[in-house]
């Protein structure tokens, strides 16, 4: 079966900036896909020209088996793309919002109500609300319900839960689950790794080049490094003692905690607190953990991953 999206060589840049550096890959049909990385990443430049948005300055895509570029009109029948910014008619209701983007696709609320049911149906008591007056996660919600009214063969949503809360966030991945269970082609982007498990494949994307591509579980398991997880009051002292150690391979503030990673095969926690303690950091907790996501992508995008680890 043919993939749902493909990127070949996709080239994108505004002036000398660099938006999208020849990049590569491919969605399989019913996928739930997701591209992680930071803000400046480039996501939004490519789901932009997936959507026929953006021309690209170079390479070639495919959408459910059409060119963005020269049928877009067709394409944009199949697709629906709910962008990172909330774009619907903030003076138009609810309900005014949905029955328009049904219009724009021909079809009607009712005609696509078993798809939106189970989302719509958390918003429709508020269907004379306007849409400027809806919290962040309902607003979302209203979002994804107009860009699935007209049944897309695939979905794309740019960095869909960003400003909304935690209980939002989870919520609206538990909908992306099972939208996929509908066989619709998810695409994502997000800021936030630990959304990343909650894809089937997922893309570490910066600067405009992909890192790599693979299941969450296959990128966190090849980082292929000692990892130590240090937790201690004074963390940028810590952070500078760990960096100038001579077998630091790298060492990064995560939240409270700092991860180190050393270049030998193996290194014990009682060394790398004895070497805090030598410093003048005593009080220094020092434990064994397991790479995450995260742990991945700050490696591979400060080079320090091993010859051959990038996609």
């Amino acid at each position: 079966m043919a993939a749902s999206v493909v990127a070949t060589e996709l080239h994108k840049a505004y002036g000398s900036t660099v938006a999208l550096g020849r990049v590569s890959f491919a969605v399989e049909p019913g996928e739930l896909f997701g591209f992680v990385g930071p803000d400046g990443a480039g996501k939004t430049t490519l789901f932009r020209i997936l959507v026929s948005l953006v021309v690209p300055d170079g390479g070639e895509a495919r959408v459910d088996g059409l060119d963005p570029v020269r049928q877009y009109r067709e394409l944009r029948r199949r697709l629906g793309y709910m962008p990172g910014r909330f774009s619907l008619y903030q003076d138009l209701s609810v309900e005014e919002n949905l029955r328009f983007f049904a219009t724009i696709f021909g079809t009607t609320i009712e005609a696509g109500y078993d798809l939106i049911r189970e989302i719509y149906a958390q918003i429709e008591p508020f269907r004379d609300r306007r849409a400027g007056a809806l919290s962040g996660g309902m607003k979302q919600k209203l979002a994804l319900s107009c860009a699935l009214v007209h049944r897309p063969k695939v979905l794309f949503l740019d960095e869909p839960t960003t400003g909304v809360d935690a209980v939002s966030r989870r919520e609206f991945w538990d909908m992306l689950s099972r939208l996929r269970a509908e066989g619709i082609t998810i695409v994502v982007s997000t800021p936030y790794m630990d959304e990343a498990t909650r894809c089937d494949r997922v893309a570490l994307i910066q600067e405009g080049s992909l890192l790599g591509v693979d299941t969450p579980a296959a990128i966190a398991a090849s980082f292929d490094r000692p990892l130590l997880v240090v937790r201690t009051p004074r963390r940028l002292d810590a952070l500078r003692v760990l960096r100038s150690y001579e077998h630091a391979r790298s060492a990064w503030s995560f939240g409270e905690d700092l991860h180190y990673a050393d270049t030998r095969d193996r290194v014990e926690p009682a060394e790398i607190a004895r070497l805090l303690a030598g410093a003048g950091i005593p009080d220094a907790v020092v434990r064994p953990a397991t790479a995450g996501i995260e742990d991945v992508f700050m490696d591979r995008m400060h080079g320090t991953a091993a010859p051959g680890a990038a996609a």
